[in-house]
């Protein structure tokens, strides 16, 4: 009798909650162990000139061995695709950009995500067809916000409308180089996505889509059936001719 009264009991108080899903660690602080570089120009793998090492603890995009960009962007691939999740991180832009950047490379690096497999990518293209939270800080020629998503042959849903623009911006604050940040990416199963900077929700925005006039998105749209639709891809650290580390980086997977 007693062993179905606590049965009872069990039914009227429901199901325990599913526990929250935990951390992971994807950057061990000592080698790029799981992590796969990509550089314009470059086979997919090739480094020679060691864009991406591990220094202090971070990853850092060194340009030690280049004497001035000549277009050689650079992407550091984790080794999955991811759906929906959480990343979260710290970066610091620091130091001098190479002589022959571009103006809106100054201060500039960012987080690709939902991004084509990197073997897919041509020798000679500057950016995966991706997502990028972008990563900024001053000076630099104009005073924008971190935290802004760019949108390298795909199109997202912005307050109601899929909006044309190629950089959004967020609502942050223009943050100063040298100073360590921290930022944090939920992209939700529903396909809703959030900027974090320093804990700060800073931009939100859904209907993640790849571009039919893109060049580079049209292949991926031949691949995929003639679908728009981006549910899902890998994530990258970008290099854009300015110095950056990345620090203590960490995912939750949500689906």
């Amino acid at each position: 009798m007693k062993i179905f009264a606590i049965a009872a009991m069990a039914l009227l108080m429901g199901a325990a909650p599913a526990p929250e899903p935990r951390w992971q660690r994807i950057f061990d602080g000592q080698t790029l162990d799981g992590w796969t570089p990509k550089i314009t120009g470059r086979a997919l793998g090739e480094d020679p000139l060691h864009m991406f090492i591990v220094q202090d603890g971070a990853i850092r995009v060194s340009h030690v061995n280049y004497q001035r960009f000549d277009g050689e962007f650079g992407h550091l691939f984790w080794k999955e695709p991811l759906g929906a999740y959480r990343i979260r991180f710290e970066y610091r832009l620091f130091g001098e950009p190479l002589p022959g950047i571009k103006v809106w490379q100054t201060t500039n690096s960012g987080l690709m995500f939902h991004a084509q497999p990197p073997e897919t990518m041509r020798r000679d293209q500057d950016f995966p067809v991706s997502l990028e939270m972008q990563l900024l800080a001053t000076p630099r020629p104009t005073e924008e916000p971190s935290g802004n998503v760019c949108t390298p042959g795909t199109t997202v849903m912005f307050e109601g409308k899929r909006d044309p623009r190629h950089c959004i911006l967020s609502s942050g604050l223009p943050l100063p180089a040298g100073r360590w940040t921290r930022a944090e990416l939920e992209v939700l199963p529903s396909g809703e996505v959030t900027h974090y900077i320093d804990g700060k929700a800073v931009l939100r925005y859904s209907g993640i889509e790849l571009d039919p006039e893109d060049a580079d998105a049209k292949p991926l749209i031949t691949a995929a059936g003639g679908a728009l639709q981006l549910k899902r891809g890998y994530i990258a650290l970008q290099s854009e001719g300015h110095p950056i580390e990345f620090r203590n980086i960490e995912l939750q997977r949500l689906d």
